[in-house]
């Protein structure tokens, strides 16, 4: 497919190419993969997404310690994101304790923590907890086990865990796990042997995105997988992540730690974000990610830009808006083959 570079709008540019029951598997973690799901679980029932299990901060990180389990809030959040089972289900998961020895805990992470100690084991729980909210596709944990992410810094330091990670002012080189993964399991193999689409992100580039691809075969598989790859590139940079980095440095740092053949497109956001909103990020160290085409380019990846943003609050991706550019560039992938 020839490259190409597209400033079309994408709300009113889907066509009815029909992308209904396409087969995704999306990588990542944290608000960025939820917010993906909660938009593409409106266009197929085929989605499997593989989340990041390194959180050690917050209700997570205390059920992790508590009961040696992976931490459950980045999966509790996929796994809301993509069910069906009704709006009562999806706010008792995302109640929040405000008292006693439960503060902090949501309702979610409690019940799969509760789930794991009756099924034996997590991966049982999930896939119970697949079935109990009728997931429109499925939730996958990128490794089964708890890890623990070490961040390897330019100037020579270490850091250990998410918490640690987001404080260190040192620029991020590489990211590691320990313990090393084991290879990844049939289940994860066949989902992504499958996919006619494989999704990178939005995230936190070296917490919840990188993660996911470092199982000793989760490269190698997603690179010989005859899917599209599309990298969702995040709209603002992350203070102690990816300060100053443009979009290639993004695609640059994915292939530093798993090497090239992993992405096919980029897609980013070109949506205005409001001077007021602008201003408290930048206060906050965050700027909108720099779009450099020349360099994109040398990456040898396409670009496909699109108004995919969110700017009431926070600055994020539109659920819609992002799944129905998802959608698009099926549709005209489809068509160039």
């Amino acid at each position: 497919m020839k490259k190409q570079t597209s400033t079309e709008t994408a709300a009113g540019s889907v066509e009815a190419a029909q992308t209904v029951g396409a087969r995704f598997v999306a990588f990542g973690g944290g608000t960025g993969m939820s917010t993906l799901l909660r938009g593409l679980k409106k266009h197929s029932d085929n989605i499997t997404a593989i989340v990041a299990v390194s959180d050690d901060g917050g209700s997570s990180g205390r059920l992790r310690k508590d009961y040696d389990i992976p931490p459950p809030g980045d999966i509790r959040n996929c796994l809301v994101a993509l069910c069906d089972a009704g709006e009562l289900i999806e706010q008792l998961f995302q109640y929040r304790f405000e008292e006693t020895d439960l503060k902090g805990h949501s309702f979610g992470n409690l019940f799969l923590t509760a789930l794991t100690k009756v099924t034996g084991d997590f991966q049982t729980a999930l896939q119970e907890a697949n079935r109990i909210l009728r997931v429109r596709g499925k939730v996958l944990p990128a490794a089964p086990t708890k890890v623990a992410l070490i961040a390897h810094h330019a100037d020579g330091s270490k850091s250990t865990g998410e918490k640690e990670i987001s404080r260190s002012k040192s620029e991020i080189v590489k990211i590691s796990l320990r313990p090393e993964q084991e290879p990844i399991s049939a289940e994860l193999r066949e989902a992504i042997d499958q996919a006619e689409v494989i999704l990178l992100g939005p995230g936190s580039l070296f917490t919840s995105v990188i993660p996911t691809l470092l199982g000793p075969d989760t490269a190698a598989r997603i690179r010989a997988s005859r899917a599209y790859k599309v990298y969702v590139c995040n709209v603002m940079t992350q203070p102690g992540e990816t300060l100053d980095y443009s979009v290639a440095d993004h695609i640059r740092a994915i292939e530093r730690h798993v090497g090239q053949g992993l992405i096919d497109c980029v897609l980013v956001n070109t949506g205005e974000i409001p001077e007021a909103l602008g201003e408290r990020y930048a206060r906050e160290g965050a700027v909108p990610v720099t779009i450099d085409e020349e360099e994109i380019d040398r990456c040898g990846v396409q670009l496909v830009s699109r108004d995919i943003g969110c700017s009431q609050d926070y600055v994020r991706h539109d659920s819609d808006r992002l799944a129905d550019a998802i959608r698009t560039i099926l549709t005209q992938r489809s068509r160039c083959e």
